[in-house]
Protein backbone atom coordinates (compact mmCIF):
# COMPACT_ATOMS: atom_id res chain seq x y z
CA UNK A 1 0.00 0.00 0.00
CA UNK A 2 2.52 2.41 0.76
CA UNK A 3 4.65 1.36 -2.64
CA UNK A 4 1.48 2.27 -4.05
CA UNK A 5 0.92 5.47 -2.71
CA UNK A 6 4.62 6.71 -3.26
CA UNK A 7 5.19 5.36 -6.88
CA UNK A 8 5.98 8.51 -9.31
CA UNK A 9 3.08 8.07 -11.73
CA UNK A 10 2.93 9.60 -14.88
CA UNK A 11 0.50 11.90 -16.07
CA UNK A 12 -1.45 10.75 -19.56
CA UNK A 13 -1.18 14.43 -20.66
CA UNK A 14 2.95 14.50 -19.46
CA UNK A 15 3.08 10.94 -21.65
CA UNK A 16 1.64 12.35 -24.61
CA UNK A 17 3.27 15.90 -24.76
CA UNK A 18 6.68 13.65 -24.31
CA UNK A 19 5.77 10.98 -27.33
CA UNK A 20 4.54 14.00 -29.11
CA UNK A 21 7.85 15.90 -28.95
CA UNK A 22 9.84 12.87 -30.49
CA UNK A 23 6.71 12.09 -33.27
CA UNK A 24 7.04 15.30 -34.99
CA UNK A 25 8.60 18.82 -34.11
CA UNK A 26 7.70 22.87 -35.78
CA UNK A 27 9.72 22.97 -38.42
CA UNK A 28 8.79 18.64 -39.60
CA UNK A 29 6.25 20.19 -41.78
CA UNK A 30 8.97 22.39 -43.37
CA UNK A 31 11.07 20.05 -45.31
CA UNK A 32 8.21 18.50 -47.24
CA UNK A 33 7.13 22.17 -48.19
CA UNK A 34 9.89 22.35 -49.77
CA UNK A 35 9.86 19.64 -51.76
CA UNK A 36 6.25 19.23 -52.34
CA UNK A 37 4.76 22.67 -52.28
CA UNK A 38 1.39 22.66 -51.29
CA UNK A 39 0.53 19.81 -52.80
CA UNK A 40 2.08 18.63 -49.64
CA UNK A 41 -1.54 19.23 -48.01
CA UNK A 42 -3.26 16.56 -50.31
CA UNK A 43 -0.20 14.05 -48.94
CA UNK A 44 -0.87 15.35 -44.91
CA UNK A 45 -4.58 14.71 -44.81
CA UNK A 46 -4.06 11.31 -47.14
CA UNK A 47 -1.26 10.14 -44.40
CA UNK A 48 -3.16 11.20 -41.66
CA UNK A 49 -6.05 9.20 -42.45
CA UNK A 50 -4.75 6.41 -44.30
CA UNK A 51 -1.22 5.79 -42.24
CA UNK A 52 -0.63 8.06 -38.97
CA UNK A 53 -4.44 7.08 -37.50
CA UNK A 54 -4.08 3.56 -37.74
CA UNK A 55 -0.49 3.78 -37.05
CA UNK A 56 -1.22 5.17 -33.76
CA UNK A 57 -4.19 2.97 -32.62
CA UNK A 58 -2.04 -0.08 -33.85
CA UNK A 59 0.78 1.22 -31.53
CA UNK A 60 -2.20 1.74 -28.82
CA UNK A 61 -3.34 -1.97 -29.04
CA UNK A 62 0.37 -3.31 -29.20
CA UNK A 63 1.00 -1.34 -25.87
CA UNK A 64 -2.40 -2.57 -24.41
CA UNK A 65 -1.93 -6.42 -25.45
CA UNK A 66 1.98 -6.71 -24.00
CA UNK A 67 0.81 -4.33 -21.02
CA UNK A 68 3.79 -2.22 -20.77
CA UNK A 69 5.35 -4.15 -17.86
CA UNK A 70 8.66 -4.63 -19.53
CA UNK A 71 10.45 -2.27 -20.44
CA UNK A 72 11.48 -2.97 -24.11
CA UNK A 73 8.55 -1.79 -25.49
CA UNK A 74 8.43 -2.61 -29.66
CA UNK A 75 11.92 -5.28 -29.02
CA UNK A 76 9.67 -6.98 -26.20
CA UNK A 77 6.61 -7.28 -28.33
CA UNK A 78 8.32 -8.70 -31.31
CA UNK A 79 9.86 -11.62 -28.78
CA UNK A 80 6.78 -11.95 -27.06
CA UNK A 81 4.65 -12.68 -30.17
CA UNK A 82 6.88 -14.83 -31.96
CA UNK A 83 9.07 -16.88 -29.25
CA UNK A 84 12.26 -15.53 -30.47
CA UNK A 85 14.70 -13.51 -28.63
CA UNK A 86 17.02 -13.07 -30.96
CA UNK A 87 14.44 -11.27 -33.32
CA UNK A 88 13.99 -9.20 -29.88
CA UNK A 89 17.02 -8.23 -29.77
CA UNK A 90 17.63 -7.24 -33.07
CA UNK A 91 14.62 -5.11 -32.86
CA UNK A 92 16.11 -3.25 -30.19
CA UNK A 93 19.40 -2.76 -31.44
CA UNK A 94 17.14 -1.33 -34.80
CA UNK A 95 15.36 0.99 -32.70
CA UNK A 96 18.42 2.26 -30.80
CA UNK A 97 20.21 2.35 -34.22
CA UNK A 98 17.36 4.65 -35.53
CA UNK A 99 17.77 6.80 -33.10
CA UNK A 100 20.86 8.20 -33.07
CA UNK A 101 20.49 9.99 -36.69
CA UNK A 102 17.46 11.86 -34.98
CA UNK A 103 19.30 12.85 -32.04
CA UNK A 104 21.80 14.29 -33.83
CA UNK A 105 19.73 16.30 -36.00
CA UNK A 106 18.18 17.74 -32.43
CA UNK A 107 21.36 18.88 -30.92
CA UNK A 108 22.21 20.27 -34.58
CA UNK A 109 19.36 22.09 -34.33
CA UNK A 110 20.51 23.61 -30.82
CA UNK A 111 23.61 24.56 -32.57
CA UNK A 112 21.37 26.40 -35.57
CA UNK A 113 18.83 27.94 -32.72
CA UNK A 114 21.57 29.41 -30.19
CA UNK A 115 22.95 30.85 -33.73
CA UNK A 116 19.60 32.87 -34.16
CA UNK A 117 19.12 33.91 -30.51
CA UNK A 118 22.82 35.16 -30.60
CA UNK A 119 23.08 36.26 -34.46
CA UNK A 120 19.29 37.28 -35.30
CA UNK A 121 20.13 35.95 -38.79
CA UNK A 122 21.17 33.16 -40.53
CA UNK A 123 24.91 34.02 -40.76
CA UNK A 124 26.02 30.86 -39.22
CA UNK A 125 27.36 28.92 -42.36
CA UNK A 126 29.66 32.00 -42.76
CA UNK A 127 31.16 32.18 -39.49
CA UNK A 128 31.36 28.33 -38.72
CA UNK A 129 32.51 25.48 -40.76
CA UNK A 130 30.63 22.09 -40.88
CA UNK A 131 33.81 20.34 -38.53
CA UNK A 132 33.11 22.67 -36.09
CA UNK A 133 29.36 22.90 -36.52
CA UNK A 134 29.64 18.90 -35.73
CA UNK A 135 31.77 19.50 -33.10
CA UNK A 136 29.57 21.36 -30.83
CA UNK A 137 26.51 18.73 -32.25
CA UNK A 138 28.62 16.27 -30.40
CA UNK A 139 29.35 18.16 -27.04
CA UNK A 140 25.70 18.92 -26.66
CA UNK A 141 24.77 15.13 -27.16
CA UNK A 142 27.24 14.48 -24.26
CA UNK A 143 26.20 17.26 -21.94
CA UNK A 144 22.89 15.76 -22.10
CA UNK A 145 23.76 12.23 -21.55
CA UNK A 146 25.70 13.80 -18.39
CA UNK A 147 22.28 15.35 -17.58
CA UNK A 148 19.92 13.16 -17.81
CA UNK A 149 21.67 10.69 -15.58
CA UNK A 150 22.64 13.64 -12.74
CA UNK A 151 19.15 15.56 -12.80
CA UNK A 152 16.06 13.38 -10.74
CA UNK A 153 12.92 13.47 -13.37
CA UNK A 154 14.38 15.93 -15.72
CA UNK A 155 12.54 13.86 -18.07
CA UNK A 156 8.69 14.47 -16.97
CA UNK A 157 9.80 18.74 -16.65
CA UNK A 158 11.56 18.96 -19.71
CA UNK A 159 8.67 16.80 -22.34
CA UNK A 160 5.43 18.19 -20.46
CA UNK A 161 6.94 22.14 -20.60
CA UNK A 162 8.61 21.60 -23.40
CA UNK A 163 5.71 20.31 -25.36
CA UNK A 164 3.26 22.64 -24.14
CA UNK A 165 5.58 25.69 -25.09
CA UNK A 166 5.55 24.43 -28.91
CA UNK A 167 1.96 23.43 -29.13
CA UNK A 168 1.77 26.89 -27.81
CA UNK A 169 4.09 28.57 -30.68
CA UNK A 170 2.13 26.94 -33.01
CA UNK A 171 -0.97 28.19 -32.18
CA UNK A 172 1.03 31.88 -32.01
CA UNK A 173 1.99 30.94 -35.02
CA UNK A 174 -1.17 30.32 -36.89
CA UNK A 175 -2.56 33.50 -35.05
CA UNK A 176 -0.16 35.57 -36.35
CA UNK A 177 -0.70 34.37 -40.26
CA UNK A 178 -4.81 35.82 -39.49
CA UNK A 179 -3.62 38.40 -38.24
CA UNK A 180 -1.68 39.36 -40.89
CA UNK A 181 -4.39 38.07 -43.52
CA UNK A 182 -6.96 40.61 -41.71
CA UNK A 183 -4.48 43.58 -42.33
CA UNK A 184 -3.44 43.83 -46.02
CA UNK A 185 -0.74 40.34 -46.03
CA UNK A 186 -1.13 38.59 -49.24
CA UNK A 187 -1.02 35.03 -49.66
CA UNK A 188 2.37 33.54 -51.56
CA UNK A 189 1.06 30.29 -52.67
CA UNK A 190 -2.64 30.17 -53.18
CA UNK A 191 -4.92 27.12 -53.05
CA UNK A 192 -4.96 27.07 -56.63
CA UNK A 193 -5.15 23.46 -59.14
CA UNK A 194 -1.65 24.68 -60.13
CA UNK A 195 -0.27 24.87 -57.55
CA UNK A 196 -2.08 21.57 -55.82
CA UNK A 197 -1.05 19.26 -58.70
CA UNK A 198 1.49 16.90 -58.71
CA UNK A 199 4.91 16.62 -60.76
CA UNK A 200 5.62 13.17 -60.31
CA UNK A 201 8.92 12.27 -60.69
CA UNK A 202 11.54 9.91 -58.52
CA UNK A 203 12.32 12.52 -55.97
CA UNK A 204 8.97 12.91 -55.00
CA UNK A 205 8.95 9.30 -54.34
CA UNK A 206 12.40 9.14 -52.58
CA UNK A 207 11.03 12.12 -50.44
CA UNK A 208 7.83 10.19 -49.28
CA UNK A 209 9.18 8.60 -46.79
CA UNK A 210 9.81 12.17 -45.28
CA UNK A 211 6.15 12.22 -44.22
CA UNK A 212 6.67 9.01 -42.54
CA UNK A 213 9.65 9.94 -40.50
CA UNK A 214 7.41 13.16 -39.42
CA UNK A 215 5.23 11.20 -37.91
CA UNK A 216 6.31 8.10 -36.94
CA UNK A 217 7.69 7.61 -32.89
CA UNK A 218 3.97 6.90 -31.17
CA UNK A 219 5.51 3.48 -30.07
CA UNK A 220 7.98 4.69 -27.78
CA UNK A 221 5.48 5.94 -25.45
CA UNK A 222 4.79 1.53 -24.68
CA UNK A 223 7.68 1.60 -21.86
CA UNK A 224 6.09 4.17 -19.91
CA UNK A 225 2.50 2.57 -19.76
CA UNK A 226 3.48 1.12 -16.30
CA UNK A 227 4.23 4.60 -14.90
CA UNK A 228 0.23 5.25 -15.50
CA UNK A 229 -1.91 5.48 -12.67
CA UNK A 230 -4.57 3.58 -14.59
CA UNK A 231 -2.99 2.41 -17.98
CA UNK A 232 -6.08 0.86 -19.18
CA UNK A 233 -7.95 4.41 -19.36
CA UNK A 234 -5.06 6.49 -19.82
CA UNK A 235 -2.91 5.05 -22.41
CA UNK A 236 -5.68 5.14 -25.50
CA UNK A 237 -6.16 9.01 -24.33
CA UNK A 238 -2.88 9.63 -24.14
CA UNK A 239 -2.34 8.53 -28.22
CA UNK A 240 -5.57 9.80 -29.10
CA UNK A 241 -4.41 13.39 -27.97
CA UNK A 242 -0.96 12.44 -29.95
CA UNK A 243 -2.73 12.22 -33.17
CA UNK A 244 -5.12 15.37 -32.87
CA UNK A 245 -2.74 17.65 -31.92
CA UNK A 246 0.25 16.13 -34.20
CA UNK A 247 -2.93 16.28 -37.61
CA UNK A 248 -3.91 19.80 -36.18
CA UNK A 249 -0.23 20.87 -36.02
CA UNK A 250 0.61 19.52 -39.40
CA UNK A 251 -2.28 20.92 -41.31
CA UNK A 252 -2.61 24.39 -40.10
CA UNK A 253 1.18 25.06 -40.59
CA UNK A 254 1.35 24.19 -44.04
CA UNK A 255 -1.52 26.33 -44.66
CA UNK A 256 0.60 28.99 -42.98
CA UNK A 257 3.55 28.07 -45.03
CA UNK A 258 1.68 28.83 -47.90
CA UNK A 259 0.68 32.06 -47.13
CA UNK A 260 4.35 33.41 -45.71
CA UNK A 261 6.37 31.21 -48.93
CA UNK A 262 6.05 30.96 -52.74
CA UNK A 263 6.39 27.13 -53.44
CA UNK A 264 7.91 28.02 -56.50
CA UNK A 265 10.60 29.97 -54.86
CA UNK A 266 11.60 28.46 -51.23
CA UNK A 267 15.45 29.36 -50.22
CA UNK A 268 17.68 26.52 -50.35
CA UNK A 269 18.73 26.68 -46.56
CA UNK A 270 14.62 26.32 -45.68
CA UNK A 271 14.99 22.67 -44.00
CA UNK A 272 17.72 25.01 -41.67
CA UNK A 273 16.37 28.24 -41.41
CA UNK A 274 12.73 28.27 -42.89
CA UNK A 275 10.75 27.97 -39.14
CA UNK A 276 12.89 31.25 -38.46
CA UNK A 277 12.61 33.01 -41.71
CA UNK A 278 8.30 32.27 -40.71
CA UNK A 279 8.84 34.21 -37.62
CA UNK A 280 10.96 36.58 -38.67
CA UNK A 281 8.31 37.84 -41.61
CA UNK A 282 5.50 38.03 -39.32
CA UNK A 283 7.17 39.58 -36.40
CA UNK A 284 8.01 42.61 -39.41
CA UNK A 285 4.92 42.69 -40.59
CA UNK A 286 3.27 42.96 -37.13
CA UNK A 287 6.22 45.81 -36.71
CA UNK A 288 7.50 43.82 -33.71
CA UNK A 289 11.25 43.76 -35.57
CA UNK A 290 12.90 40.34 -34.55
CA UNK A 291 11.13 40.64 -31.22
CA UNK A 292 8.60 37.23 -32.68
CA UNK A 293 11.74 35.22 -33.96
CA UNK A 294 13.68 35.68 -30.88
CA UNK A 295 11.16 34.45 -28.91
CA UNK A 296 10.09 31.44 -31.26
CA UNK A 297 13.88 30.48 -31.11
CA UNK A 298 13.69 30.23 -27.34
CA UNK A 299 11.00 27.96 -27.29
CA UNK A 300 12.54 25.96 -29.67
CA UNK A 301 15.68 25.17 -27.77
CA UNK A 302 13.84 24.56 -24.50
CA UNK A 303 11.96 22.02 -26.94
CA UNK A 304 15.04 20.66 -28.49
CA UNK A 305 16.48 20.31 -25.04
CA UNK A 306 13.63 18.32 -23.92
CA UNK A 307 13.72 16.26 -27.36
CA UNK A 308 17.11 15.12 -26.73
CA UNK A 309 16.86 14.09 -23.17
CA UNK A 310 13.93 11.85 -24.27
CA UNK A 311 16.12 10.52 -27.03
CA UNK A 312 18.76 9.72 -24.66
CA UNK A 313 16.43 7.83 -22.08
CA UNK A 314 14.49 6.27 -24.62
CA UNK A 315 17.14 5.04 -26.72
CA UNK A 316 19.18 3.55 -23.85
CA UNK A 317 16.26 1.69 -21.91
CA UNK A 318 15.55 0.04 -25.54
CA UNK A 319 18.86 -1.10 -26.12
CA UNK A 320 19.30 -2.22 -22.49
CA UNK A 321 15.94 -4.04 -21.98
CA UNK A 322 14.50 -7.49 -21.40
CA UNK A 323 15.76 -9.02 -24.50
CA UNK A 324 19.14 -8.33 -24.21
CA UNK A 325 20.57 -10.48 -21.64
CA UNK A 326 21.86 -13.17 -23.27
CA UNK A 327 23.18 -11.47 -26.56
CA UNK A 328 25.12 -8.79 -24.72
CA UNK A 329 27.92 -8.66 -22.56
CA UNK A 330 27.77 -7.81 -18.90
CA UNK A 331 29.41 -4.57 -18.57
CA UNK A 332 27.68 -3.37 -21.43
CA UNK A 333 24.58 -3.99 -19.50
CA UNK A 334 25.55 -2.45 -16.16
CA UNK A 335 23.57 -0.14 -14.69
CA UNK A 336 23.58 2.84 -11.72
CA UNK A 337 22.07 3.12 -8.63
CA UNK A 338 19.37 4.68 -9.97
CA UNK A 339 19.12 1.99 -13.07
CA UNK A 340 20.41 3.73 -16.13
CA UNK A 341 21.77 1.21 -18.53
CA UNK A 342 25.23 4.10 -18.44
CA UNK A 343 27.31 2.06 -20.64
CA UNK A 344 24.53 2.36 -23.42
CA UNK A 345 24.54 5.79 -22.45
CA UNK A 346 28.58 6.02 -23.59
CA UNK A 347 28.42 3.38 -26.63
CA UNK A 348 25.81 6.26 -27.89
CA UNK A 349 28.09 8.89 -27.16
CA UNK A 350 30.55 7.13 -29.13
CA UNK A 351 28.48 6.55 -32.56
CA UNK A 352 27.41 9.96 -32.31
CA UNK A 353 30.85 11.17 -32.23
CA UNK A 354 31.87 9.01 -35.09
CA UNK A 355 28.55 10.27 -37.60
CA UNK A 356 29.45 13.92 -36.87
CA UNK A 357 32.57 13.77 -37.99
CA UNK A 358 31.53 11.91 -41.29
CA UNK A 359 28.68 14.99 -41.66
CA UNK A 360 31.80 17.29 -40.82
CA UNK A 361 33.45 16.53 -44.16
CA UNK A 362 30.26 17.30 -46.52
CA UNK A 363 31.14 21.03 -48.18
CA UNK A 364 28.88 23.07 -46.26
CA UNK A 365 26.40 23.19 -42.91
CA UNK A 366 23.50 23.09 -44.56
CA UNK A 367 24.87 20.18 -46.26
CA UNK A 368 25.03 18.54 -42.91
CA UNK A 369 21.93 19.51 -41.81
CA UNK A 370 19.86 17.85 -45.17
CA UNK A 371 22.16 15.07 -45.12
CA UNK A 372 20.71 14.17 -41.41
CA UNK A 373 17.22 14.85 -42.70
CA UNK A 374 17.77 12.35 -45.35
CA UNK A 375 19.62 9.58 -43.06
CA UNK A 376 17.19 9.89 -40.87
CA UNK A 377 14.03 9.42 -43.57
CA UNK A 378 16.01 6.12 -43.73
CA UNK A 379 16.75 4.73 -40.60
CA UNK A 380 13.46 5.82 -38.76
CA UNK A 381 10.46 4.47 -41.26
CA UNK A 382 12.67 0.85 -41.44
CA UNK A 383 11.97 1.08 -37.36
CA UNK A 384 8.54 1.57 -38.08
CA UNK A 385 7.88 -0.90 -40.51
CA UNK A 386 8.77 -3.66 -37.54
CA UNK A 387 5.99 -2.13 -35.32
CA UNK A 388 3.36 -2.99 -37.93
CA UNK A 389 5.44 -6.92 -38.26
CA UNK A 390 4.50 -6.70 -34.25
CA UNK A 391 0.77 -6.39 -35.16
CA UNK A 392 0.90 -8.36 -38.18
CA UNK A 393 2.00 -11.21 -35.46
CA UNK A 394 -0.37 -10.46 -32.75
CA UNK A 395 -3.35 -10.55 -35.32
CA UNK A 396 -1.93 -13.67 -37.06
CA UNK A 397 -1.64 -15.50 -33.94
CA UNK A 398 -4.11 -13.82 -31.86
CA UNK A 399 -8.04 -14.75 -32.89
CA UNK A 400 -9.36 -13.34 -29.60
CA UNK A 401 -9.04 -11.15 -26.77
CA UNK A 402 -9.17 -10.70 -22.68
CA UNK A 403 -12.44 -9.02 -22.36
CA UNK A 404 -11.82 -5.18 -22.07
CA UNK A 405 -8.53 -5.51 -23.94
CA UNK A 406 -8.19 -2.30 -26.55
CA UNK A 407 -8.48 -4.17 -30.18
CA UNK A 408 -8.00 -2.20 -33.31
CA UNK A 409 -10.34 -3.18 -35.55
CA UNK A 410 -12.58 -5.78 -34.46
CA UNK A 411 -12.66 -7.59 -38.03
CA UNK A 412 -9.17 -9.68 -38.05
CA UNK A 413 -8.66 -9.77 -41.81
CA UNK A 414 -9.53 -6.20 -42.06
CA UNK A 415 -7.18 -5.17 -39.41
CA UNK A 416 -4.14 -7.77 -41.15
CA UNK A 417 -5.01 -5.81 -44.66
CA UNK A 418 -4.52 -2.21 -42.77
CA UNK A 419 -1.45 -3.91 -40.84
CA UNK A 420 0.06 -4.95 -44.69
CA UNK A 421 -0.89 -1.62 -46.18
CA UNK A 422 0.86 0.18 -43.55
CA UNK A 423 4.15 -1.76 -43.85
CA UNK A 424 4.63 -2.21 -47.57
CA UNK A 425 4.55 1.93 -47.75
CA UNK A 426 6.53 2.57 -45.05
CA UNK A 427 8.99 -0.35 -45.80
CA UNK A 428 9.10 0.41 -49.47
CA UNK A 429 8.95 4.68 -48.50
CA UNK A 430 12.80 3.98 -46.16
CA UNK A 431 14.18 2.05 -49.46
CA UNK A 432 13.51 4.82 -51.47
CA UNK A 433 14.82 7.39 -49.18
CA UNK A 434 18.49 5.87 -49.86
CA UNK A 435 18.42 8.31 -53.02
CA UNK A 436 20.08 11.80 -51.79
CA UNK A 437 17.12 14.39 -51.72
CA UNK A 438 19.40 17.35 -51.87
CA UNK A 439 22.20 18.07 -54.50
CA UNK A 440 22.16 17.58 -58.43
CA UNK A 441 21.66 14.24 -59.38
CA UNK A 442 24.89 12.65 -60.46
CA UNK A 443 26.97 15.27 -58.81
CA UNK A 444 30.08 14.41 -56.48
CA UNK A 445 28.73 15.92 -53.66
CA UNK A 446 25.42 13.47 -54.29
CA UNK A 447 27.08 10.31 -55.13
CA UNK A 448 29.36 11.24 -51.82
CA UNK A 449 25.57 11.57 -49.93
CA UNK A 450 24.75 8.39 -51.59
CA UNK A 451 27.50 6.26 -50.31
CA UNK A 452 27.71 7.74 -47.38
CA UNK A 453 23.59 6.74 -46.72
CA UNK A 454 24.85 2.97 -47.71
CA UNK A 455 27.93 2.82 -45.41
CA UNK A 456 25.94 4.52 -42.36
CA UNK A 457 22.98 2.82 -42.33
CA UNK A 458 25.04 -0.78 -42.53
CA UNK A 459 27.37 0.65 -39.58
CA UNK A 460 24.48 1.25 -37.88
CA UNK A 461 22.21 -1.44 -37.95
CA UNK A 462 25.34 -3.91 -38.92
CA UNK A 463 27.05 -3.21 -35.46
CA UNK A 464 23.97 -4.90 -33.85
CA UNK A 465 26.29 -8.20 -34.69
CA UNK A 466 29.25 -7.74 -32.70
CA UNK A 467 28.07 -7.28 -29.64
CA UNK A 468 26.78 -11.11 -29.71
CA UNK A 469 29.90 -11.88 -30.62
CA UNK A 470 30.80 -10.55 -27.33
CA UNK A 471 28.76 -12.18 -25.50
CA UNK A 472 29.92 -15.66 -26.78
CA UNK A 473 33.12 -15.06 -25.78
CA UNK A 474 32.56 -13.81 -22.77
CA UNK A 475 30.20 -17.15 -21.78
CA UNK A 476 33.11 -19.59 -23.38
CA UNK A 477 35.38 -17.52 -20.52
CA UNK A 478 33.12 -17.89 -17.92
CA UNK A 479 33.10 -21.67 -18.96
CA UNK A 480 36.44 -22.04 -18.70
CA UNK A 481 37.20 -20.26 -15.63
CA UNK A 482 34.80 -22.90 -14.12
CA UNK A 483 36.62 -25.59 -15.60
CA UNK A 484 39.61 -24.55 -13.92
Amino acid sequence: MIEEKDKNYMGWVTLSMFVYLTVISFEDPFYPYQEYGLFVLVLWLFMLVFYQLPYTLIATQLGMAYDGEEEGGMSSWIRRGTGNDLLGYATAWMYWAQTIPYLIDCASSVVVSVSWVVLGNKSLGDKMSPLVFSLLTFAIVLVFIIFDNVVKNALDATSLWGGIAMVVMTLVFFVMIIWSLTHGGHIATKLTWDNIKPHLSVHYFSSASMLIFAMSGAELASPYISRLKKPGRDYPKAMWLLFIVTAGMVILETLGLAVLFDAKHIPNDFKMNGDYYAFQLLGQEAGMGNSLMYMYSIVCLVTLLAQIAALIDAASRFLASDTTAQFMPRWFLKKTKTGRPINSYIFTAATTLILVLLGGTLPEINDFVNWLLNLNTIVSPYKTSVVFVCFLILRYKHKTFPKGQYVFIKNRKLALGVGWWCFLLTFICATMAFLPQNGVVGSANWFKQLWMNIVVVIFLFGTGLVLPLLRKLEVARDKRKAEQ
